[in-house]
């Protein structure tokens, strides 16, 4: 993966972490710990991101992302806290870096002659092999 040329460096007030309990199994230690973590970033409102990410992001069409532009992220996924926080951090880097890429513009092109011709040649072939079962009486 190469280094993009100036990373964008979120400093630890513009996120929010609350612990809460994991579900799922884990024995004792499930009900009495909270090693979940949920990682809140505010996209919207956030200084540190470039107006065109900014846009990028908010752009996206993930669940993850509320109404007013706050990124939520549920990290569970192992037994320890600051693993979950690490979890949490990682996948927060790769969603920002999605946005750093701008997307390639799409070209519209037109089938070509040869195509279409083909096209309507399997058309034309299904229609006289349906033809010739129409007058056929099966019982």
């Amino acid at each position: 993966m190469t280094a993009t040329p100036n990373p964008i460096e979120i400093p630890e007030s513009e996120l929010v972490e609350r612990f809460v309990r994991a579900s799922g199994p884990g024995g004792q230690n499930v009900n009495k710990v909270a090693t979940a973590v949920e990682l809140r970033f505010d996209i919207a409102n956030s200084p540190s991101l470039p107006d065109p990410v900014r846009e990028r992001l908010l752009a996206r069409r993930d669940r993850r992302v509320t109404d007013d532009g706050v990124l939520v992220i549920s990290a569970q996924r192992f037994r320890t806290q600051d693993r979950n926080r690490q979890d949490a951090r990682e996948r927060l880097a790769a969603f920002i870096e999605a946005g750093l890429r701008v997307p390639k513009p799409r070209v519209a092109t037109k089938p070509s002659r040869a195509s279409k011709a083909r096209r309507l040649d399997a058309k034309r072939e299904r229609s006289t092999i349906k033809r010739g079962r129409a007058g056929r009486d099966w019982d």
